[in-house]
Formats: structure tokens, sequence, C-alpha cells
């Protein structure tokens, strides 16, 4: 058995013998038959998997495409006024700001000019304007970064201007010479009067391997910090509008009420200036250049722009009316040219972007709309076309042919480093989220343990032997809530009824003690769910038996549960079927790699995820199991292992359906596992980029999870040997679980069983907890 060092699941590299006696091969088409209430499902492939997936990516582009229509209700627009319309929009300006994570609030900030000998603070001077390189305070531990260039009289306006996230503050002010004199548009404003304030971005580059192969990846920086952010509801997006208005912050101190304020931006640059306009209404006005477009195939742009639910609310019309009365001025601009990186950069056609703003209100019109600036004949210009960039200082109140000199400035830093200030700027947001992630546990404590039930945190130091009891019944109602905004606004929900079950079926295996059935259930019109159904031959008319759910892993299929001798998971639907359990072993989407990794992207888009086709399809299938005459449907239970473990946290705990749930070579500390970037169990370094699931690492670890589950039955399975995790961090978060059952007496209802093994199904404790909780011990 060959695994990967972080695996979710094996991939086996040397078949086992079979055993023909207790398995017998799979029965000829003529021979099918049904399960009794069902039709014959007449699909002639064996492995129902890529229809499945086919279905469910056809599925969510509907879902996609239906957004559009469906976000008016999230707008209640008054276009009585200026004023009217700016405070009918403001929660609207709020859920876009917590959607990107910029929601820690700002330190109090001053632009610090610093610099040594070999690299004063003055770094160039032009006729009238001098530029230096400076910093500020914006939230614990990061700062912004960049250049300040002052006009040598009374600025004409205040402008934060955003590079691309390719491009560094001293190219637009024509310091490196790297750009022809047209591009340096930060020169023409700074030449023209304009303060100006230019942060340095998180760049696109690839992440450097250092010696402790903790960073070996193939990421990019925006990514990087993406990934472990997004668990913890952060984004890199959001830290660089945190920069700029923590920059406008700086400017509306200092210069009160005069002189306008403007964000200006190309590329990356131009997303990050676009969403700071809309989030922030201090900004006067904003130059767009290289971004606008339609945003319904966002899921196939870079990783890093992936905004949790954004289209459910949210395309570009709609955040240019978060700007608008306020003049936005949008360029159409060749976009930089991004590919493989999880998604590609493309420039949209003209038409393509003038549509987009046909989707504005039309009431917007008379307060003044959106200038868009192209070429002749609607080709791009730009970017910092002239055009443009005089329509933005007329935004600014000021009137200006903007000319610009011949004259290039000169860098007088004799050891500057841009690699150097880039790390910094890394590291620092780096930092912030590792200090979210450590600080999370208790965070997570007060948002749910305590929210429950506060008199929980009482850890007063006792002697007696006996502590209280706490009110079960209390604490499981007031779960109920905590349960719904696990389920919509953890794994996502689809507003879409489940259809009639339809039930299809066909006989695939058979032996002297069981046979089994493949079965397929309609979910929604695209989606169906699929399983094997294994039956025990000696149950009598009449009987109802319990049902144990065995759950597969990555890459797994139905059947590796039961017939495929698999060390990893030793055959245990087919050996608790021999026990007298009916068994079920669904398939699960997280087969084919990467293709369920961008069925998670696109999911994202429409506030959803990779288990809101599970639960869904989980849903059907509890809902038809029960309705079945040999089943007892108030004893079905669930067993996973690896990402079948994974679902046994999130799916159980959301459906009721579930009298059980058993956890095996998936219980972790999972906001470590997930966001760490110092562990080397962490998903930081793996192809699992599907992994953050937004805010969860705020609001739901394995421990709340669990605690979803109760007052029903939970255990967790674990390999000394499975890489999964670390045996001290799975031991401490299961003793919350363990602590808390206790705390409202139902400690016989939880287990953990440790044994010598690795990432594998063991079947001995889980098997008896089964059968104890099933059966009653019998």
């Amino acid at each position: 058995m060959k695994t990967h060092r972080n695996c979710r699941m094996f991939v086996p590299v040397v078949a086992l013998a079979c055993i023909a006696a207790l398995h017998l091969p799979p029965l000829s088409a003529e021979s099918n038959e049904t399960l009794p209430g069902t039709k014959l499902l007449a699909w002639e492939e064996e492995d129902l998997s890529t229809r499945m997936m086919d279905g469910a990516h056809t599925f969510v582009e509907r879902k996609i495409a239906e957004s559009i229509t469906k976000r008016e209700q999230y707008w209640h627009r008054d276009f009585a006024s200026p004023d009217a319309y700016t405070n009918s929009v403001e929660p609207n300006r709020q859920r876009l700001r917590e959607i990107i994570g910029a929601v820690d609030e700002r330190l109090p900030s001053t632009l610090e000019q610093f610099g040594d000998d070999a690299n004063p603070a003055l770094v160039a001077e032009g006729g009238n304007y001098s530029a230096y390189q400076v910093r500020w305070p914006v939230l614990e531990g990061v700062s912004g970064e960049g250049l300040r260039v002052r006009p040598k009289g009374q600025p004409v306006g205040y402008i934060v201007a955003l590079p691309d996230a390719d491009q560094t503050p001293e190219q637009l002010l024509g310091l490196t010479g790297e750009l022809a004199p047209q591009e340096q548009w930060v020169r023409r404003l700074a030449e023209n009067g304009f303060e100006i304030v230019v942060p340095v971005p998180v760049n696109r580059q690839r992440l450097a391997t250092d010696d402790s192969q903790l960073r070996r990846s193939d990421q990019t920086h925006r990514e990087w910090i993406y990934r472990q952010a997004f668990h913890m509801g952060r984004h890199v997006i959001g830290y660089e509008v945190q920069k700029v208005l923590a920059a406008v912050d700086c400017v509306s101190h200092r210069s009160g009420s005069k002189g306008k304020i403007g964000v200006a931006g190309y590329g990356e640059g131009g997303l990050v200036a676009f969403y700071a306009a809309a989030v922030d209404p201090r900004i006067s006005a904003a130059l767009v250049s290289g971004y606008f477009g339609p945003r319904q195939a966002v899921w196939s742009e870079p990783i890093y722009r992936n905004v949790w639910s954004l289209l459910r609310e949210f395309g570009d019309a709609e955040i240019a009316s978060l700007i608008l009365p306020r003049p936005l001025a949008i360029e159409y601009s060749p976009c930089p040219p991004v590919v493989d990186q999880k998604g590609d950069v493309t420039t949209p056609a003209l038409p393509e972007v003038t549509a987009e703003l046909d989707r504005l209100p039309a009431e917007l019109e008379a307060w003044g709309g959106v200038h868009l600036v192209h070429g002749q004949g609607g080709t791009t210009i730009g970017p910092g076309s002239l055009d443009a960039l005089q329509r933005f200082a007329r935004a600014l109140a000021v009137e200006s042919a903007l000319p610009l000199s011949e004259a290039r400035p000169v860098d007088r830093r004799e050891a500057f480093d841009p690699a150097m200030r880039h790390a910094r700027t890394v590291q620092q947001l780096e930092t912030h989220v590792q200090q979210l992630v450590r600080r999370s546990e208790h965070v997570r404590d007060r948002f749910f343990l305590y929210g429950v039930m506060p008199e929980l945190a009482d850890w007063r130091w006792t002697t007696e032997k006996r502590r209280p009891i706490h009110d079960a019944a209390k604490f499981i109602e007031g779960a109920k809530a905590f349960r719904e905004k696990f389920r919509v606004e953890g794994m996502g929900a689809f507003d879409e009824p489940l259809m009639a079950p339809n039930a299809r079926s066909r006989k695939i295996l058979e032996n002297e003690k069981w046979t089994a059935y493949d079965v397929v259930l309609d979910v929604f019109p695209e989606l169906f769910a699929w399983g094997v159904l294994v039956v025990p031959r000696d149950i009598q008319p009449g009987e109802r038996r319990p049902v144990v759910v065995c759950q597969h892993g990555r890459n797994g299929l139905p059947r590796d549960t039961i017939d495929k001798n698999s060390t990893a998971y030793n055959d245990f639907a087919a050996r608790l079927a021999e026990r007298g359990f009916v068994t079920f072993a669904p398939h699960n989407l997280y087969r084919g790699e990467d293709r369920y990794r961008w069925l998670d992207r696109k999911a994202n888009t429409v506030k959803a995820t990779l288990f809101s086709f599970i639960i869904a399809q989980h849903d059907q299938i509890l809902r038809w199991l029960a309705q079945q005459p040999f089943v007892n449907g108030e004893r079905i239970a669930f067993y996973g292992l690896s990402y079948g473990g994974e679902t046994a946290v999130r799916v159980p705990t959301v459906l009721e359906g579930y009298c059980l749930s058993i956890c095996s070579g998936d219980f972790n500390q999972w906001t470590r596992k997930v966001a760490s970037t110092d562990e080397p169990f962490s998903f930081m370094r793996t192809i699992e980029w599907e992994m953050p699931y937004w805010n969860l690492g705020q609001t739901f670890d394995y421990a709340e999870m669990a605690y979803l589950m109760l007052p029903r039955p939970f255990m967790a399975e674990r390999g000394h040997l499975d890489g999964v995790g670390r045996d001290h961090w799975v031991a401490h978060e299961y003793a919350k679980v363990r602590w808390l059952y206790s705390q409202l007496g139902l400690a016989d209802r939880t287990e953990i069983e440790f044994f010598q093994g690795g990432h594998s199904i063991n079947g001995e404790g889980t098997f008896e907890f089964l059968q104890k909780h099933l059966r009653g011990g019998k």
C-alpha cells in the first residue's frame, strides 16, 4: 500500500488475492434483478461516478446562471435621492466587506517615512514632487508599505494608486524604466499636483522553497495567503482593501474635509480599487483598469479571486452600484495575462463589458453613471491612458491636460531590494492569519459552546468528586440554531427542493449471506445519488434491521467498502452485513481529483460547497432507506473513512436522520489541518486546494461539529500511524467532545479508539459501538 504523506485516500499498488468463497463475481446482464419496489437501473456503465460528476457540474452551472435574476431579493434600493440611495445599499456594502474578509478593526494610522544611509527615506525627486518610502499601520502586526509621492505645493487631490500584482510602485513612478512613459501613470499624476500613496501588492510569483521544506509548494504568494486566510474568514483581497482604507484614514485625518480622495488601479490593483471604493463611501472617485466585466465565470479565474457567495448577491454591476452615484471610470485595458494559477485571466470582449454595465439600474444614470473609456473601434487602451486619467481627475474636481515630462526620476537608494520588501509584506499577512489560527479555539468556544450554554464557561477549581451535570435538553435546544448556521453558512445549502426519489436498482453481487444492489435516486433534475445496498439474506418478513451507511474516501467507489479486499476499508460494509446489519455504501463526489475541486469552486460562488451536494444526496438516501420495509428508520448509522470520515462530521451533524456517526481516519484539529503553515500534516502544502471552507476556523472545528451530534452517539477511530494528523492533536480535539458529553450526562454515548495501524478501518471498537447503540449490545 502506497500512501501520500498527508493522504485523504490511498492508491493500492499491489492487488490482494480475491477470496472467491466469500464474494462471487458480478452477475451477468441477463440475470439482473431489481430490489422490490424499484425500477430497473438500465444505465450500462458499472461505475456511475463520471455520470454523477457531469450532472453535478451541470446543476451548479444552472444555479450560477440563475444567480443574476435572483440577486434582486438582496437589494432594496431607494432612488428618492443620492443620500437615500447610499443609505439603502449600506447592508449590501457591509455584506461585501464580510465576504472579502475586510472585517478587522484597523489601527490608528499615520504615514511614516523611513530609511537609512544606504536607503534614505527620500527616494527620488521630480521637478515639482518628492517621493518617499513609507509604511503605515493597518492591523495588529500588519503594515502597508510602498511609496508616497508629495507635490512641492498644495496637493490638488489625494490618490491611492494600486499596481497590478506583478508590478511595483517604482515601476509606475518610472524609477526603473521597465514601463513605457505612457504606462507610468502614477508619474503623470504626480507631475500634475496629486499626492499619491502606492502600496506594495502581494505578487503572483511562486513560493521559494526553504531548507525546512515547509514551503514546498507550487502556490503563488497570492494563493498562499488566500488558502490560509479563507478558512479564517479573511482574504488576500480583504487584506489589500484594508491597506487602502488605512491609507485613506491617514489622508482623511490629515486633510480634514479639504481635497477629495480617489483610488485607481490596474489588473489585480483594479480589483482592489474597485472593492475598496465599493465598501468605503469616503472615497470620492474610482478608476478601474483591466478588471471590469462579467463575473459569472469567476470560478475559472485564479483561485485567489474566489470569494465566498459572491454571485449570490454581487456581479461587477452590483459592486459598481455600491460606488455610484460617486464617479466611476472604467478603462477597457488589456488584462494582465495570467495562466495556470488554478484559473486564468483573459480580457473580456468589449460587448461583454458593456452588457455588464447595462445591468446597472437605469435610475443611477441621472446622477452621473459610469464612464467607460476604450480605444477607437472598441479596442483596448491603456493602462493609464490620458483619457481615463483626465476623466478620473475631473471626478476629483481637477481640470487639467495632465502633461507628462520626458524627465524620469532617479532612485537615490543604493541597496534597495524590492524582493525583501515583498517578503515582509507576505510574512506579515501570514503571521496575522496564523495568530487567528492559534486563537481560534477560544473564538469558537465563545461563538458556540458558551453561546449555547454560558454556564459551561465556569471553570472554577473544585475538589468535589462529582460536579453537577448540566441540562442536556437545554444544550440540545440551543444547538439547533447553530446546526442551521453550520448547514447554511458553513457547508452551504442549495435553494432547490428534492425530487421524488424514483428509485432504480440492479443486483450486482450475491453470496450465501447477503445480496447487493446498485441503487440510484433522483435528487435534483441534474443530480442523482448512487450507492450499493447490501441486504442480509436472513431477514424475516416484517423484520426491520438497523442500517450502517458505509462511506468511502477520496477517489473511492462504493464497492471499495464491500468486495475489493482493500487493506484500507477491509470490506467493512460486507463484514457488517455478515453480522446482520443492512449496509448502504453511497458514492460521494470527491472522485476524479481536480474535477471535484472545480465543482467546489463553482459552488463557492453561489454560497455552496462540495458538501452542499453531498448533504442533499444523503438527505434523499435517508428518506428512501427509512421507507424500505426491512429497515428500522430510527436506527440508521454512519461510518466513514478518510474523506468519508470528513463526511461523518459534516453530514450526520446536519441530517438528524442519522442516529449515530463514526469518524475514521479523519478526526483532527481541522483548523490546524487546513490553515496552519508550521505543521507538516497541513493541507497548506498539498494538492487539496478545496479544503478551506469560508470562516470555518472561527466557527466550527471537529469538536463543534461533534457537539451538533448530541444527544446521538459519536465515535472517532484513529490509527497511531495515520499521517492525516498527530495523536496529540486528535486527542486534544476529542477531549473537548468527551468533556461536553460528560457534562451533559451522556458520557456513555461517545468513545475514541486508538489502534496500532494506519489510515484504515480497524473494525473492532467501532463494531462494538455499533452493536451497543443499534442493537443494545445484543
